[in-house]
């Protein structure tokens, strides 16, 4: 009986050990769960800048995929999500790294899409730290919704905005290249 329970013990350490996906100092689920919507683990990998982890990102699917434009473009659900992991980061610094990453991913036109930029530029005030966790939501019909450690923050719509949004990380010019080929599983 005691040789069944540990190998019971074992198997349910390896099912939750393959459950995850580590990145750096971040632990990332290999799903995510949002309404009634399961998605999957596409990739995920560390922003870095001047040899410095900054956050772990993680991008959530239906189904795997390696089209950046094809996922950016797409009106189903996924997800991003932000693993904070540097003291380094912080709201200044984060508003400034997204008002730039809306920028590159839209080739500089930002005007279509400035009163929704102005409001997840609302949402990041509130101080960020070490440990912070933000899961960006694309929820088709709803736009996109803004969680910080759990809580949400607001909610955008727009297809456009989601667009720029997740370019920020997926465009042609991204945040981090290294990032982008990570998070699309390469």
């Amino acid at each position: 009986m005691k040789k069944l329970m540990f190998l019971m013990l074992v198997i349910c350490s390896i099912n939750l050990g393959s459950a995850q996906t580590t990145v750096g100092d971040a632990t990332l689920p290999n799903t995510f769960t949002f309404e009634d919507h399961t998605l999957v683990l596409n990739g995920a990998g560390m922003r870095e800048k001047f040899w410095i982890d900054l956050y772990a990102a993680g991008l959530y699917l239906k189904a795997k995929s390696a089209d950046a434009n094809k996922i950016v473009a797409a009106s189903e659900p996924m997800a991003i999500k932000l693993n904070i992991v540097s003291k380094m980061v912080s709201s200044e610094k984060m508003i400034d790294a997204i008002k730039e990453g809306f920028e590159k991913s839209t080739n500089g036109n930002t005007a279509p899409i400035a009163s929704e930029i102005k409001e997840v530029i609302g949402f990041l005030q509130e101080e960020i730290k070490k440990g912070d966790v933000f899961d960006i939501i694309h929820a088709p019909g709803k736009g996109v919704v803004l969680i910080k450690n759990g809580q949400m923050k607001g909610q955008i719509e727009g297809m456009e905005f989601k667009k720029a949004l997740f370019g920020i990380w997926l465009a042609n010019d991204p945040a981090d290249g290294d990032l982008k080929d990570a998070m699309l599983g390469k």
